[in-house]
């Protein structure tokens, strides 16, 4: 089994989860994956989340602890000798940590961008209100949400496990190089959504091809409470 690179704490994220035309996606899918459906569609998911107690390699690394993650994924699927595994492919993400940028970049080859983040979590006897907020070019992004209190189970075969239950991580090094790594955590339970709000430049942070989920609504919006998780060492296709 491959040794663990980083274990942390995922917490509290907001996946906001777009269906998308697959041709945008196109150029994005590493080579020896495919794009992953459900029902007959292809998501984009913008994720909020706290990143908490992480270490890298065992090793805490100073003011790079506890921090704000905002990412926008795809999914894909890929054929390991019969048997399918369903994993996720970043287009970007953004964390406060440079330090966080750097390593992930060099070593796992994804596409980290530092930023300026802040983060709110408020909980009543009825709500739960958060949000990630991050700066780009000047202007404040915001994605945050009114839930429940209550986690409850994801229900097999729903959106919501398509969109959490992807164990394996895609990077695309070149066109004929891809980089796969594990991620272990056990199943989130999911908190019902009452009210969100996404003010996201997309076109600024993402890229023109994306400019069209900003006046897009989003299939769903729901809140996993998260868990302990572990990444493994990544491995060449």
């Amino acid at each position: 089994m491959s040794a663990t690179f980083l274990t942390a704490e995922w917490n509290n994220l907001i996946m906001a989860n777009y269906i998308t035309d697959p041709a945008i996606l196109k150029k994005y899918v590493p080579d020896k994956t495919e794009l992953d459906v459900y029902n007959g569609n292809v998501y984009v998911s913008l994720i909020g989340f706290m990143f908490q107690k992480t270490k890298i390699l065992g090793v805490k690394i100073p003011f790079h602890v506890n921090f704000e993650e905002v990412n926008l994924r795809f999914y894909v699927r890929y054929n390991d000798n019969g048997q399918w595994k369903r994993g996720a492919v970043f287009i970007k993400e953004i964390v406060p940590k440079p330090a966080i940028s750097i390593i992930a970049n060099t070593l796992y080859h994804e596409k980290y961008s530092t930023m300026r983040m802040k983060h709110f979590f408020k909980q009543t006897a009825d709500t739960i209100n958060l949000g990630y907020h991050w700066k780009h070019k000047g202007k404040w992004n915001k994605l945050e949400a009114t839930t429940a209190t209550e986690p409850l189970p994801m229900q097999p075969g729903s959106e919501e496990e398509f969109i959490a239950e992807h164990y394996w991580g895609y990077s695309q090094y070149n066109t004929a190089t891809t980089f796969e790594y594990n991620v272990q955590h056990p199943a989130w339970k999911v908190y019902p959504v009452k009210q969100y709000i996404i003010d996201c430049d997309f076109k600024t942070l993402y890229g023109d091809e994306f400019a069209f989920l900003q006046n897009t609504v989003p299939n769903s919006v729901f809140m996993a409470q998260g868990s302990a998780i572990a990444i493994l060492k990544k491995r060449r296709l």
